[in-house]
C-alpha cells in the first residue's frame, strides 16, 4: 500500500525511527544499516512495507529499494518473519548477503542470532534463484550511497524488457571499465549496454 515517506527524522535508533510528515509521526522499524545511514533532524526518504495482522499494522522502513527487496525475499522464506529478516539485515551488509546466498554459504547466514543451521539452509534453496546473479563487486557498487549511476542503469534497462540477470552482468562491467570515468552518465551505460544484450 505505501511506497516510500518523505519528512523530518524527530527520532532515531538502530532499531526504529519516527519520521514527521504533514504534522503526524510515523513509528518505523529500520535495520542497523538503515539507520548508519540517517541523521536526526534531516529531512529524509524511506522505502516502505508493511506488515498487517489481526492485532498490530507495522511498517518497516528501509534506505533503499535493493534492501527493501532483500528483506522481501527473506520474509518469503518459510519459518522467516519481519523481525528476523531484520535482524539479518542488520547483521550482514547487502553485498555479503548476496555473496552467501549465491555461494550456498550457510555459516554467514547462520552467524546471525536465532538463525539456526535448518533456517539458514531454507534461506539459501530458497533464495538462490530468486536473489539477481551478481558478483560481490557489483553487489559493492549498488551498496555505494553515492552511486546511484548503476541503479538508475539497471532499471533503465529493465525497463526496456530485458532481463535483470543479464543486465546486471553488462552494467557491472560497463562500470568496471569506466571507473575513471567521472562524466560517464546513465545514458552513456544504457547505450554500451544495449550493444551488448
Amino acid at each position: 500500500m505505501f511506497e516510500y515517506i518523505k519528512g523530518k527524522l524527530v527520532e532515531l535508533t538502530p532499531a526504529y525511527v519516527i519520521v514527521e510528515n504533514n504534522g503526524i509521526g510515523y513509528f518505523l522499524n529500520i535495520s542497523v544499516t538503515t539507520s548508519a545511514g540517517l541523521k536526526k533532524g534531516e529531512e529524509c526518504k524511506l522505502y516502505i512495507h508493511e506488515v498487517i495482522r489481526e492485532d498490530s499494522h507495522l511498517l518497516y522502513a528501509f534506505i533503499n529499494k535493493d534492501e527493501r527487496e532483500i528483506f522481501r525475499l527473506l520474509i518469503s522464506v518459510n519459518g522467516v518473519g519481519p523481525n528476523t529478516a531484520r535482524l539479518v539485515l542488520s547483521s550482514i551488509t547487502y553485498s555479503n548477503l548476496i555473496s552467501a546466498i549465491s555461494d550456498k554459504n550457510i555459516d554467514i547466514i547462520k552467524s546471525v542470532k536465532g538463525i539456526g543451521e535448518k533456517t539458514a539452509q531454507r534461506i539459501v534453496i530458497d533464495l538462490k534463484d530468486k536473489i539477481p546473479e551478481t558478483s560481490s563487486q557489483y553487489a559493492e557498487i549498488l551498496d555505494s550511497p553515492n552511486n546511484t549511476l548503476a541503479k538508475d542503469s539497471l532499471s533503465a534497462l529493465t525497463m526496456l524488457g530485458f532481463s535483470k540477470s543479464a543486465v546486471q552482468k553488462v552494467v557491472n562491467r560497463i562500470i568496471s571499465e569506466n571507473k575513471d570515468n567521472e562524466t560517464i552518465t546513465v545514458e552513456d551505460i544504457v547505450k554500451q549496454a544495449l550493444n551488448y544484450l
